[in-house]
């Protein structure tokens, strides 16, 4: 009881030998005997080592008070015992104004007490004075000596004022009170005392006095039948007839069977009445999992007892303890203590007693204690269910709820009400029936502040942190918790959810709006690049997808040989988010083929300028213009094109007319396409309006331009004679497989040569009936452009049946002549169709005419077309 844990306990039982002053004179071996020895029990309990000496002196006091209350209620249990008998006589001798057949089953019950029912700790007697002069109270004093057991000396409380119930009980005609004391015995169990009052009246029938015993009904009265017991079985016999049950009827069966199970100082305490409404509830409860209270006072005002039906399924120690401090709480008690009763029924009961030092807290309404109980003891599944026909009615409710009643782990219920569950499950289906990997919900929890907001992310697997936190934190907002839940449908796979505390501005939330969560899952997906440049979605409230169009500006720059980094560059932007807004507005009024609007445009343009002319830093100067230079330079753009199932295409691409680049250097291409996706990079330059040469898959993934732009110029000598200008191309491979071999690169390197293509093809008008047709939802700023040739060239001879094919998919007007070689035309190198093997087949004819020749100045004064039969034939 005061809080120590108990280390060790030996208690041997010794026989010894004392002198008259009880004196230690001898400890006998085992197995000797002399007359004069005694059995006395040695107990050594250990506790943890206590260093306070003021709390050793608590204890040391507190058992010295055990063992002597121990050794006067040993010293009395004969005296207490015969008692009983004495008291039983003296009801005969002078008998209380009450039934008979009430009077003998008193009688019978002393003697039950007497007959090993009843452990007797304390007994004292008392006498009843007069009223007072408004008849309302009366004086309860003690009678000096009669004190026995824990009660012996004198009362520390003499005399105690009766009124109210208390004095109506002790006025009443019965002859006993049987009742619970105020105090826990410190003797033989710690439980509360149970009280067993016997009164004395007077000839006339009043009652002048009581005979008390205090004690604990015994292990074999708790297990007795109430059917056998004085005063119980008569209530007993009145509930089964107030029921009116046919004697071999299941009811009356099962009705038995709740009696018996009742707790005995209840049955003790409780009239008939009572009694018959508690068993006839619990009875008409049957199997139906819900909550009942049942609700009985103590006649003297002092406690409350309180029996509990709960399902099964919501008994834990948690619910029994809001259930014991709902009823506290109710009835004003500042103890509760608890009897569990199981069985096989799906109904488990708990029966309370609440003690109520300052007396029952008046006007309590059980059917509201009842509901608060049944709130708080509500087991999350059953709120689940709730939520669910709620939400989608019975039917599909229980289809839902067969599914997914235990797929949330503790935690999940712990931390997320049913309400959430049901969105929860609403997008683990979607997930299942969109066959994707991933889903995201970002929302709000109530309690939270205002920077705070929770990212929900839900995965067919496992995921890692060090994968998910940069990807918030490029988008700007900082991970400060997370909570992983493993959620296991019963006819699916597991699914993971995660539970992120994210904490950014909210001002920034409010401006992102819905972007933020679609944004996150394409850079998870790898639909967007992850890199800070996502942060645009709450600096700027840009999509992101928008967010793709200034990304691929700032991959051009790079490609264009600006003097700043990548990084230096995407922190300009995040530091100017509304220039880059009105940027992106400028570019939706310049493209957008519902909304493009010229004087709209021209507006932005000029508002953009003044806004750059603001900015301090003349780096941020610099890199702002030159990513207006860019929009303003744009001829066409893909990005408004739609894929023939209505969705936007995984790539951006633009036309430029390079010579409204100042930055850019000499000489400038006539026109260049840039094709950006996460996968592929690419650019091609063109001389002219007609202009042939080759796309490379190439290396320099940092400098690609500078490599095609050089190998644009060689082209535009070479094909100077063949067609009016060269063009070049290339494209990088930016998420090369490391696994797979060359097999595995090649294959990736096919996927991203058709994007660029498809980039490429976006931008080009065609040949229809005749008649030059732009390509659809593409605002053009330029004449027809209806020329586009692409030839192998490095790591992309073998891909011209591959281009082929997808202008195939365009339409494309050039058919197989929009790539040279292939299955339907010529093999250059075979054929020689190459410059060495122009060289070659001319040294080969002239020996064949029986000239050497060596390599000298040659001046070419005429030539047939490549794909002739000139140079086929060896002229």
């Amino acid at each position: 009881r005061q809080g120590y844990g108990i280390e060790l306990i030996i208690h041997p039982v010794m026989r010894v030998v004392r002198d008259g002053d009880g004196e230690l004179e001898e400890v006998l071996g085992p197995g000797t005997q002399a007359p004069s020895s005694l059995a006395e029990s040695v107990i050594h309990v250990e506790v943890r080592r206590q260093a306070d000496p003021d709390r050793l002196a608590v204890l040391h006091s507190g058992i010295e008070v055990v063992l002597e209350e121990v050794r006067v209620a040993v010293e009395d249990w004969g005296a207490m015992r015969g008692r009983t008998t004495a008291l039983a006589d003296d009801l005969r001798r002078q008998e209380p104004p009450c039934e008979p057949h009430e009077l003998t089953e008193a009688e019978e019950f002393l003697a039950w007490l007497a007959d090993g029912h009843f452990t007797f700790l304390g007994y004292r007697e008392y006498e009843l004075g007069a009223a007072d002069r408004n008849g309302s109270a009366r004086e309860l004093s003690t009678v000096a000596g009669s004190g026995l057991g824990i009660l012996r000396g004198a009362s520390p409380n003499p005399a105690k004022q009766l009124q109210g119930r208390a004095l109506q009980e002790a006025l009443s005609e019965h002859p006993l009170v049987l009742t619970k004391a105020n105090s826990r015995a410190t003797v033989h169990r710690p439980a509360y005392l149970d009280y067993v009052g016997v009164k004395r009246f007077a000839p006339d029938g009043r009652v002048i006095g009581e005979r008390r015993f205090l004690g604990l009904y015994t292990t074999t009265a708790y297990k007795s039948s109430p059917r056998d017991i004085p005063l119980l079985r008569d209530k007993v016999d009145d509930v089964m007839a107030k029921a009116g049950f046919p004697e071999d009827s299941h009811d009356a069966k099962d009705l038995i069977d709740i009696l018996e199970s009742l707790p005995r100082d209840l049955l003790v305490q409780i009239d008939a009445d009572d009694l018959f409404e508690i068993a006839i509830g619990i009875l008409g409860l049957g199997e139906r999992q819900r909550v009942r209270l049942f609700v009985v006072p103590d006649r003297l005002d002092r406690f409350v007892s309180c029996t509990l039906c709960l399902p099964r399924d919501r008994f834990h120690t948690e619910n029994r303890l809001h259930a014991g401090q709902i009823l506290a709480d109710a009835f004003g008690g500042d103890q509760v203590d608890w009897r569990l009763h199981l069985s096989e029924s799906v109904i488990v009961r708990v029966d309370y007693v609440v003690h109520c030092p300052g007396g029952v807290r008046a006007g309590y309404d059980v059917t509201a204690i009842e509901a608060r109980i049944a709130r708080a003891t509500r087991a999350w599944t059953d709120d689940l269910r709730a939520a669910l026909i709620a939400e989608h009615g019975e039917q599909r409710a229980l289809e839902l709820y067969a599914v997914y009643g235990t797929a949330f782990p503790p935690g999940y219920r712990a931390d997320c009400d049913a309400a959430t569950a049901v969105g929860d499950i609403a997008r683990i289906e979607r997930l299942h029936r969109e066959h994707s990997p991933t889903q995201i919900h970002i929302y709000r929890r109530r309690g939270d502040s205002e920077q705070t907001v929770r990212g929900k992310l839900l995965s067919v697997s496992q995921v890692s942190l060090s994968d998910v936190v940069p990807k918030f934190e490029h988008m700007g907002a900082g991970v400060v918790d997370e909570r992983p839940y493993q959620v296991t449908p019963a006819s699916a796979d597991p699914v993971w959810v995660y539970d992120f505390g994210l904490r950014c501005y909210p001002e920034d939330l409010e401006r992102a709006g819905d972007e933020f969560g679609p944004a996150f899952l394409g850079a998870w997906s790898g639909d967007l690049e992850d890199d800070r440049l996502n942060g645009l979605v709450l600096r700027a409230g840009l999509s992101g997808r928008e967010v793709t169009i200034v990304r691929a500006v700032l991959r051009y720059l790079r490609q264009a040989a600006i003097a700043f980094s990548d990084a230096y560059m995407i922190q300009t932007l995040l530091d100017n988010p509304g220039i880059v807004r009105q940027a992106v507005s400028l570019f939706a009024a310049r493209f957008d083929p519902e909304a493009h609007d010229t004087e709209a445009a021209q507006r932005l343009g000029d508002e953009l300028r003044e806004a750059i002319d603001t900015v301090q830093s003349l780096d941020a100067d610099r890199i702002l213009r030159s990513f207006l230079a860019v929009v303003g330079a744009m001829l066409r753009t893909n990005y408004y094109r739609r894929t023939p199932a209505g969705a936007s295409p995984g790539y951006v691409s633009f036309k430029l007319d390079p010579t409204r680049l100042e930055f850019l250097a000499r000489p400038r291409p006539r026109y260049e396409i840039f094709v950006y996706s996460p996968r592929v990079e690419g650019i091609h330059l063109r001389g002219g309006k007609v202009a042939r040469g080759g796309l490379r898959w190439s290396d320099r993934r940092e400098d690609f331009r500078t490599e095609v732009l050089g190998l644009m110029k060689a082209q535009m000598v070479k094909n100077a004679l063949i067609v009016p200008v060269g063009s070049k191309g290339g494209f990088v491979v930016k998420r090369p497989p490391v696994r797979g071999g060359r097999e595995a690169q090649v294959t990736e390197a096919i996927a991203c040569y058709r994007t660029f293509l498809s980039g490429l093809l976006d931008l080009t008008d065609n040949y229809v009936a005749g008649q030059v047709v732009g390509p659809d939802r593409v605002v053009r700023y330029d004449d027809d452009d209806p020329y586009l040739v692409v030839a192998a060239d490095k790591g992309t001879a073998a891909f011209s049946d591959i281009a082929n094919e997808v202008a195939a998919g365009y339409g494309f007007w050039l058919g197989d002549a929009f790539a040279s070689g292939g299955s339907h035309g010529y093999d250059h190198k075979r054929m020689g169709i190459t410059a060495r093997g122009a060289w070659e087949s001319v040294k080969r004819h002239f020996r064949e005419l029986g000239t050497d020749v060596e390599r000298r100045n040659i001046e070419v004064v005429g030539i047939g077309d490549m794909s002739g039969d000139v140079f086929g034939n060896g002229m």
